[in-house]
Order: C-alpha cells, then sequence, then structure tokens
C-alpha cells in the first residue's frame, strides 16, 4: 500500500457579479478537473447568490511579468499618449466602456 498522497490541482476563480461587466478574480480552490472546479467555486464563492458567470483556470496555466522589470516592460507605453483612454472624449450614449 502507497503512502504516497497526491493533492488536486489548483484552480484559480472568477466571478461576474449581477452588476459587473467583467469576471474579477476571488480566490483559489483545489480540484481534479474543470467541472469539479466550477461546482466547488460556485459553492464556495456563490453562496449569497451574487454571481452571474464563473470562470476557472489551473494555476499553472497563468502566466506572469516578473514585477522587477515593470519599469522596462511597461515604459513603451509612455510615449505613446494615444493609448490612454483621457486623451479621446467619449459621447455618453456609448454607454459601458
Amino acid at each position: 500500500m502507497s503512502t504516497e498522497k497526491t493533492e488536486w490541482p489548483l484552480w484559480e476563480v472568477f466571478i461576474r457579479s449581477k452588476n459587473g461587466l467583467s469576471h474579477k478574480h476571488v480566490g483559489s480552490i483545489h480540484a481534479a478537473d474543470a467541472e469539479m472546479a466550477i461546482e466547488n467555486a460556485r459553492d464556495v464563492y456563490t453562496r449569497r447568490m451574487e454571481g452571474i458567470s464563473i470562470w476557472v483556470v489551473e494555476s499553472n496555466n497563468i502566466h506572469a511579468s516578473n514585477p522587477q522589470d515593470k519599469e522596462a516592460f511597461f515604459d513603451p507605453a509612455n510615449d505613446k499618449i494615444y493609448r490612454h483612454p483621457t486623451f479621446y472624449d467619449i459621447p455618453d450614449e456609448v454607454g459601458h466602456m
């Protein structure tokens, strides 16, 4: 009999609220597969009926920039003012943007 204990993969959970337009990271859970991760996320993070959509992503599939490289990594955006949303006037009838 093996005493080796295997741990389920870690999943990151994102919930879209009833009043929201985007999914927000709410936490992490362990689950054997995506279906179980969604069900566990529903049970843990939407107990008060606040969500309308759930995304789960296995944590090992997430890649991020290095915070120590932020100056060099984001520097090219500073000299392109047209990339800043404050540069444009958005008409009121456009709505959520």
